[in-house]
């Protein structure tokens, strides 16, 4: 009986394996655990969902992240209040509420449903 190693890749990690060749009148050899696969990367932090404040106005509600603006929950004239959903933004396949910062009243809707926007970008402003 011959005992071959093997070396394959699964998702990007490498690990060692022993495999042992039978016949079929022989008893299966037994299972070795083989060693410790080496370490992924850690993934990358997620953008936060909450938005940061704009340079125009501390209130202003700019977009966190690069997406599609999903739904517009607001419009110019609406009384908000901080924690209230303003915008629903998809980016990576996945759907964020950002909220409003502050109290305040909606002065602008800088967006429209359908629009693609960069970090940054001025998404609602509020007095």
């Amino acid at each position: 009986m011959a005992i071959k190693k093997f070396r394959i890749t699964l998702n990007g990690v490498v690990h060692e394996v022993e495999v042992e060749e039978i016949s079929s009148s022989s008893a299966p050899a037994p299972v070795s655990a083989a060693p410790a696969p080496v370490a992924a990367p850690a993934a990358p932090k997620a953008a936060p969902a909450s938005p940061a404040p704009a340079a125009a106005g501390a209130k202003d509600v700019s977009a966190p992240m690069s997406g599609k603006i999903l739904s517009i929950k607001v419009k110019a004239g609406d009384v908000i209040k901080s924690g209230d959903t303003l915008v629903i933004l998809e980016a990576m396949k996945m759907e964020n509420e950002i909220v409003a910062t502050a109290d305040g009243k909606v002065t602008s809707v800088n967006v429209t449903e359908g629009t693609n926007v960069s970090t940054g970008d001025l998404l609602i402003a509020i007095e």
